[in-house]
C-alpha cells in the first residue's frame, strides 16, 4: 500500500520530442487513479487534450512494462519523455535505469502471503475461493460468466461506434475511459476545480459539509446529522479510501487527498464516492436490527452505493443537468464503465489462477504473464470494438498490486448500482437508501431481491443500453 500510495508521476515534467511540456508545472498524479482521471478530464479539449491523453497512455505502458525510469517515480526534479523513454536533468540527457520489476515483486509477495494461509482454511483452500465463494459469496465461474457475456454482447460494439462518432476519430486504447456520457464531461474542468477548491480548502471543511450534502440527497435534517456524526474525514496520501467503524460508538473514516490550494474536482469526485461507502457503513452498522448481521453481503454492494453517490457529485455542487437524454447517457456511461472494469477483472482472475499453477515463478516470469494475459483479454473482447490489437492497458490498475482480487467487486457493483438506480426512479433516494442498506448481511441474491425484487443480472443494463442507443439516434 505504501508503494502504491507514493507512486506519483510529476506530469508537469513530461516532455515531447521538442522538449515542450503539456501539463501544469506542479501537477503530480498518482498511478493509476489520477492518471486515469486526468486522461478523462481531457476529452473536451481538442488536439491539446488528445496529446495529453497520448502522453498519459505512454506513461501507463511504461509502468506496466516496468521500463519506466525508476528515478522519475515521485521525483519532481527530472524531465522525462515517455514516448522515447529519455530522461533529462537540467536540460541534459541522463541515463535511465528502469524500475526493477518492483510492481510484480509486490504482486508475487501478495500471492505468497495469501497462499500461505491456504492450509488453515480447508473450506476454501485457495485465496481465489476465499475471495469469491467465501467473501463475495458468488462462485468465480458465475462472476466470470457475467463479465464475458457482457464484454462480448453486441451492444458493446454499438456503443464503441457511437463513441468513435462523437470523438470524430478512431478509438484509441485509452478510450476505455471515455467520459463523454457524463454531465461533467461538457463542463470546464478548471471551473469545477475553482468551485471545489473554494468550497473545500481542507478536510475539516469537507467533513463539516457532509450533513448538507446528505440533505441535498433527500435525507431529513435529523437523519443527515445523525449519519454525518459517525463519519470523520482524514487526509490521505493515496487517492482516497473509506474505512468503516467496527463497533457502535466508533467512526467511519473518509480519507481524501487535498492539495495545499484546496480540493480539486478529481479529488472531490473520488471523495463523494468514498462518502457513499461511509454512509453505507454507518447505515449497515447502526440501523441493522442485529449487530451480528451488520454490513453488506460483499464489497460489491458497498461499491454500488458509492457509485450512486459519485454520479450525483454535480448535484451536490448545485449543478443541474437539463439534458433530456440524460437517462440514456447514464445507461451508456454505466455500460462502458462496466465493460472497461470487467476486462481489468478478467485479467486479475487469470493472473491469480496462473500464480497458483506456477507457485515458484519469478517476478520476471510474472510480469511477462500479466502482460500476456492483458493482451489476450484485450484481443478477445476489446480489439473487435477498438480496431487496435495487442494493448496491455488492462494491467495498469493499482488494485491488482495492493488489494488482491478486489477488482471484481467494481463491475459487480456497477451491475447492482444500475439495477438499484433504475428501481429508485420516481422514489425518494434517501428513503430507499435507508431501507435497502439496512437489510444487513444477507446472502447476495436474497439481499438483491429484497432491494429491487430480482437477482443480480446484466440483462437490465443491456436492455437499457439498447433503449439508450435508439434514443441517441
Amino acid at each position: 500500500d505504501n508503494y502504491i500510495s507514493n507512486y506519483n508521476i510529476y506530469v508537469g515534467n513530461l516532455v515531447d520530442d521538442q522538449m515542450k511540456t503539456w501539463f501544469p508545472k506542479d501537477m503530480k498524479l498518482i498511478s493509476h487513479w489520477n492518471l486515469r482521471d486526468e486522461l478523462k478530464a481531457n476529452y473536451n479539449k481538442g488536439d491539446e487534450g488528445l496529446k495529453k491523453q497520448s502522453l498519459i497512455y505512454e506513461v501507463m505502458l511504461r509502468i506496466i512494462k516496468q521500463d519506466i525510469p525508476e528515478k522519475v517515480i515521485n521525483n519532481p526534479d527530472l524531465q522525462w519523455n515517455p514516448v522515447t523513454n529519455k530522461l533529462y536533468a537540467d536540460g541534459k540527457e541522463s541515463e535511465p535505469s528502469p524500475e526493477p520489476d518492483t510492481r510484480y515483486q509486490y504482486l508475487l509477495d501478495n500471492f505468497k502471503a495469501m497462499s500461505a494461509a491456504d492450509p488453515y482454511t480447508p473450506m476454501y483452500p485457495t485465496f481465489i475461493q476465499r475471495a469469491f465463494d467465501g467473501g463475495m459469496e458468488i462462485p468465480r465461474e458465475q462472476v466470470e460468466k457475467r463479465f464475458t457475456d457482457c464484454c462480448s454482447a453486441p451492444q458493446i460494439k454499438q456503443v464503441g461506434d457511437l463513441i468513435s462518432k462523437r470523438l470524430g476519430r478512431p478509438l484509441q486504447p485509452f478510450d476505455i475511459w471515455y467520459d463523454g456520457f457524463k454531465a461533467r464531461s461538457s463542463m470546464n474542468q478548471d471551473e469545477l476545480d475553482k468551485i471545489t477548491r473554494a468550497k473545500y480548502p481542507n478536510t475539516a471543511a469537507f467533513e463539516a459539509d457532509i450533513p448538507n450534502m446528505l440533505i441535498k440527497l433527500g435525507f431529513k435534517p435529523d437523519k443527515a446529522k445523525e449519519i454525518a456524526s459517525h463519519i470523520a474525514v482524514d487526509p490521505s496520501r493515496g487517492a482516497g479510501h473509506a474505512w468503516g467503524a467496527q463497533m457502535k460508538g466508533d467512526k467511519a473514516h473518509l480519507r481524501t487527498r487535498i492539495g495545499a490550494d484546496g480540493m480539486n474536482y478529481k479529488g472531490y469526485n473520488i471523495a463523494v464516492h468514498e462518502l457513499g461507502h461511509n454512509v453505507e457503513q454507518t447505515i449497515s452498522l447502526y440501523f441493522v436490527d442485529n449487530y451480528m448481521m451488520q454490513g453488506v453481503p460483499n464489497t460489491a454492494f458497498t461499491e454500488a452505493i458509492a457509485f450512486l453517490f459519485q454520479k450525483r457529485d454535480l448535484e451536490l455542487l448545485g449543478k443541474s443537468n437539463p439534458d433530456p437524454k440524460k437517462d440514456a447517457m447514464a445507461a451508456l456511461d454505466n455500460c462502458w464503465a462496466s465493460y472497461e472494469i470487467m476486462g481489468v477483472s478478467l485479467v486479475d482472475m487469470k493472473v491469480w489462477q496462473w500464480m497458483y499453477e506456477n507457485p515458484n515463478a519469478t517476478k520476471v516470469q510474472l510480469k511477462e504473464m500479466v502482460i500476456k494475459s492483458a493482451i489476450e483479454v484485450w484481443n478477445q473482447y476489446y480489439a473487435p470494438v477498438f480496431g487496435v490489437k495487442d494493448s496491455p492497458i488492462l494491467a495498469i490498475y493499482s488494485h491488482m498490486i495492493d488489494n488482491p482480487l478486489y477488482l471484481s467487486n467494481y463491475p459487480v457493483g456497477h451491475i447492482i448500482d444500475f439495477q438499484i438506480d433504475e428501481y429508485m426512479k420516481g422514489k425518494n433516494f434517501a428513503d430507499e437508501t435507508l431501507r435497502i442498506w439496512s437489510a444487513g448481511r444477507l446472502i447476495p441474491q436474497m439481499w438483491m431481491k429484497n432491494a429491487v425484487g430480482s437477482e443480480i443480472s446484466i440483462t437490465p443494463l443491456l436492455n437499457a443500453t439498447d433503449e439508450a442507443l435508439k434514443n441517441m439516434q
